[in-house]
């Protein structure tokens, strides 16, 4: 059974939802151990927080550390993926950082709580929203996971929203699957074309001049396009961060009618040479849980899950 030692601890509950013929029915539940009392126990999971009756456990057990990356870890992947997204306007609360893109993607426009914010956890939330109000946006939070167990418990007291899971998943450059020789050839170049950016703005809605500084302003940054016939099928970006050790993939972009021809893989398979001839060992990248043909293929290049995230809403 679980003990106070175990809070803070990633665990894995089986508990008791239900009777069904005389035969109980069980569900799983696996998150950071939060809170444990003599009624129940609360776990941050990826998608929220849960409270278990006590009387509902059936099991419980704590998770082996080695599954999970170190939190030094979470931090270094983190800072590089920020490093990526540059926000145009940033601040600092401590080693917490503060980012403002005119509200152009979540990333850009969210608190990045790692590390200590030098002060009480109640007064540095105080802060950010306050940051976020002088500048007429919402308040957001990037709450990596298990990292930001804390926050997330504190934001959930006060009444904040979440946006859905995102998976930060990692694979070694070595590692990935080889494309096909038999399709265009992927351009790499140092600015996004006007049909580059074409495209992505109609992924993202829209692109202001905030995203234009998102996109470009990385030291090591390149854009991948596949033409064929004059027409622009395929782009992706990729940038080379953290110490030099991490290829971020980002806005791999496929035109719908020309889907499942393995121009994602090959735009990705370019951006990763690339990459590797700069001294980057790893790629990484940001994707929904719920976009299932994009996790399925990034599973099946090799792509592994390091870490979640929630993006968190103030109410």
């Amino acid at each position: 059974m679980l003990r106070q030692q175990d809070v803070g601890h990633r665990i894995v509950v089986r508990r008791i939802v239900g009777i069904r013929e005389g035969r109980p029915l069980f569900s799983d539940a696996l998150g950071e151990l939060v809170e444990l009392t003599e009624t129940h126990l609360t776990l941050a999971t990826a998608q929220g927080q849960l409270q278990v009756p006590v009387d509902e456990v059936h099991r419980a057990k704590r998770v082996p550390a080695a599954r999970r990356p170190t939190a030094a870890a979470v931090v270094a992947l983190e800072l590089a993926a920020d490093e990526a997204w540059p926000a145009p306007t940033r601040g600092r609360l401590g080693d917490w950082l503060l980012r403002s893109a005119g509200g152009w993607t979540g990333r850009a426009n969210s608190a990045l709580p790692v590390g200590d914010p030098d002060r009480p956890l109640p007064a540095a939330l105080d802060a950010v929203e306050r940051w976020y109000a002088d500048l007429g946006q919402p308040a957001m939070v990037n709450t990596p996971l298990p990292l930001a167990v804390p926050v997330g418990a504190e934001l959930d007291a006060r009444g904040w929203g979440a946006r859905p899971v995102t998976l930060v998943q990692t694979v070694p450059l070595a590692a990935l699957r080889p494309d096909r020789t038999d399709l265009p050839p992927v351009e790499l170049t140092a600015a996004p074309s006007d049909d580059w950016l074409a495209i992505a703005a109609g992924r993202k809605g829209g692109l202001p001049d905030s995203a234009r500084h998102v996109l470009t302003a990385v030291d090591r940054v390149r854009f991948a396009q596949v033409y064929a016939d004059g027409e622009l099928l395929a782009i992706g970006r990729g940038t080379v961060t953290g110490e030099g050790r991490w290829l971020g993939l980002a806005l791999v972009e496929v035109l719908p009618r020309a889907r499942r021809q393995g121009l994602a893989t090959r735009v990705i398979r370019a951006l990763a040479d690339w990459g590797a001839a700069l001294g980057a060992t790893h790629a990484f990248l940001q994707v929904e849980q719920r976009n299932t043909p994009a996790v399925t293929l990034y599973h099946a290049l090799g792509f592994t899950t390091h870490h979640t995230y929630l993006t968190r809403v103030a109410p």
